[in-house]
């Protein structure tokens, strides 16, 4: 591993549009890692574990091609990096199921995800397995697919998604136990100090909770969600808490340490909620604006995004495809001679 790269897998599941929270939390964090040349950057549509819970086809469609185009617009060099879509590798299914071969029942019993299903179930005095499918039964057993088909060494994943990277591990290490030394043990990265924004009503900004700011809104929409970020009534001239607000916070994720003072500044000089509103949105489209309009191009031209994922699909498939001969023939369903 010394004379190696590390190589650093990240995946964006493909239901809904990329919104504020995304770009801080996520997608601004690992385009600037993807810009060095000390790792070898792994980025994915997970479009398979989008079925685990949307069945809308045009759905997961609409969101691959916002999320990549997003990926695209903000930067990302897909000559430096893997940037593929996960249904484009068939190894990755195929190495789902020798995984499920080794994986124990037990272990997926104590996922979080399907564990608060059922109990939802039982409060509501279900069947425990109501309405729950095998996709999600079974998704961290495609989670460790999708880290172990490049022996990814680091993860970068927020503290939720921590349990299913320690069962990546479990299974790795089962079935070296079982067939040999094959697989890297993955490790989970968890930042604190990557910023978890809050959405319109205080709530951590969430697609489940319908509070999200989409990233790519023209200013005038960007001004009208912004408006609708939830405030307390205090009135202009009143000193406010920067601390306790949802504005200040978003303003914080943007802004350089000198404009961050200056915020502070005018709330304890009691700006008006609708002025700290209108300077926010000036803010954020500072940032964002030559990025949205990259967006709007790649939108309207698919066929340029299609190239690049096909590209990072080809450069995918071969590094899995070497991994994958050498676990099947592990297993003894080697390549016919």
């Amino acid at each position: 591993m010394s004379s190696e790269k590390l190589r650093v897998l990240t995946g964006i599941t493909t239901t809904g549009t990329p919104h504020l929270g995304n770009y801080v939390g996520a997608i601004r964090p690992a385009i600037a890692a993807s810009k060095s040349t000390d790792f070898d950057s792994f980025f994915f549509l997970a479009d398979y574990h989008a079925l685990i819970k949307c069945h809308e086809p045009e759905q997961v469609r609409q969101s691959a091609r916002e999320i990549a185009a997003t990926w695209l617009a903000l930067g990302l060099d897909t000559n430096n990096t893997t940037f593929y879509r996960q249904s484009d590798v068939p190894e990755i299914p195929e190495l789902t199921w020798v995984l499920t071969c080794v994986a124990a029942k037990g272990l997926m019993n104590r996922a979080h995800a399907y564990k608060a299903a059922v109990q939802a179930n039982e409060e509501e005095q279900q069947d425990p397995d109501f309405g729950i499918n095998m996709g999600l039964f079974s998704y961290p057993i495609l989670m460790a697919a999708d880290i172990l088909a490049f022996n990814a060494h680091r993860v970068p994943v927020g503290r939720d998604q921590v349990q299913h990277l320690e069962m990546a591990r479990d299974i790795a290490q089962r079935f070296n136990h079982l067939y040999g030394d094959t697989f890297t043990l993955p490790e989970a990265q968890v930042d604190d100090n990557v910023a978890v924004l809050k959405g319109l009503d205080g709530r951590k900004m969430s697609k489940s909770y319908g509070n999200t700011i989409p990233l790519f809104l023209p200013p005038k929409k960007m001004q009208k969600a912004i408006n609708k970020i939830k405030t307390n009534l205090l009135e202009p001239g009143e000193p406010k808490d920067p601390d306790t607000s949802t504005v200040f916070q978003i303003w914080q994720a943007f802004a350089s340490e000198e404009q961050t003072a200056w915020m502070r500044k005018q709330f304890a000089e009691g700006i008006a909620w609708g002025q700290a509103k209108k300077e926010l949105c000036a803010l954020i489209n500072d940032e964002l604006a030559a990025a949205r309009d990259e967006y709007e191009r790649l939108m309207a031209d698919p066929g340029f995004v299609d190239v690049q994922l096909r590209k990072g699909a080809e450069k995918a498939r071969e590094r899995a495809g070497r991994l994958l001969a050498k676990v099947k023939t592990a297993v003894g369903i080697p390549p016919l001679a």
